[in-house]
């Protein structure tokens, strides 16, 4: 299991250090769950999720994060999460209505991770 299995991870799908940090976290034991996006984004090489070694460990789900349905089940899987990663540019996020703010008023107790390559 490991030492991170009580922690529950929603992590928000990107390139770079955010899905490098999700796999490390799932090795250690983590429940990570991916959000992906409904449609590839067209970044990097495309390559079929089961060739992809940085979604080890994890689950995946699909949201369209420019709808108000999307947005509520983030903020809902979000509610029972213990940290977010995001790594998206400055501001995404808080277009899309799921800023560490509005996270905080949902979850007082979670953690925010925002990086970016």
């Amino acid at each position: 299991m490991g030492p991170l299995k009580s922690l529950k991870i929603a992590e928000f799908a990107g390139i770079g250090p955010g899905p490098m940090a999700a796999m490390a976290l799932a090795d250690l034991g983590a429940t990570v769950l991916r959000l992906d996006r409904v449609e590839p984004s067209g970044l990097g090489i495309g390559k079929p999720p089961r060739f992809d070694i940085l979604l080890r460990g994890r689950k995946r789900v699909a949201l369209d994060l420019k709808t108000r349905e999307g947005t509520a089940l983030a903020l809902e899987l979000i509610e029972r999460a213990d940290a977010v990663i995001e790594g998206f540019r400055p501001g995404v996020m808080e277009r899309l209505g799921l800023g560490p703010d509005i996270c905080f008023a949902h979850n007082p107790r979670l953690v925010y991770g925002r990086m970016t390559g």
